[in-house]
């Protein structure tokens, strides 16, 4: 019997790797330009590109998390989804616009298009894992500006799921 839980293992932790993303340590020395960072200097993450871009992907994810987006229905009312190298990608969007882009874009632009609003968390946490295989979320895909994938990974989507932690179906 334990006491006061003393004797206990401590729990293990599996960190997200999406986490490893956006942690980003206080910087311990500065760099000047055109001066290589000796051992131990920890760069400002504005001066990081991929520190940089691994924030703002974790901004843009937990922004998509909380949206409402549109997906259009196939002809049996399933979300629309297409199957791109192994991997099924719901397609979703974020406005009307973007929609009708991707409609006019598949020849599409003349016929009604049915969609649903569903929060990207929902798409994320609960549709994924009901589709067979590995499966993400295309966000404005076709788009002029380019879309955002939400691949299946951890910290994106449940572990369960996530390839890179071995989630099958």
């Amino acid at each position: 019997m334990f006491d006061n839980g003393d004797d206990m293992a401590e729990p293990s932790v599996r960190r997200s790797k999406l986490l490893d993303l956006i942690d980003c340590p206080a910087p311990e020395e500065t760099s000047v330009p055109g001066e290589v960072p000796g051992p131990g200097a920890v760069l400002r993450p504005e001066g990081d590109p991929v520190a940089v871009a691994r924030r703002e992907f974790a901004v843009l994810l937990g922004e998509f998390r909380r949206a409402a987006v549109l997906v259009p229905l196939d002809g049996a009312g399933d979300l629309w989804s297409a199957e791109q190298n192994g991997v099924r990608w719901i397609c979703a969007f974020s406005d009307e616009a973007a929609l009708a882009r991707f409609a006019a874009a598949r020849g599409g632009a003349g016929r009604e298009w049915v969609y649903r609003r569903v929060l990207g968390a929902r798409l994320l946490d609960v549709m994924v894992p009901l589709l067979p295989g590995p499966a993400g979320v295309a966000l404005d895909a076709g788009g002029e500006e380019g879309g955002v994938l939400f691949p299946p990974v951890a910290g994106i989507v449940p572990d369960s799921v996530a390839v890179d932690l071995g989630g099958t179906r």
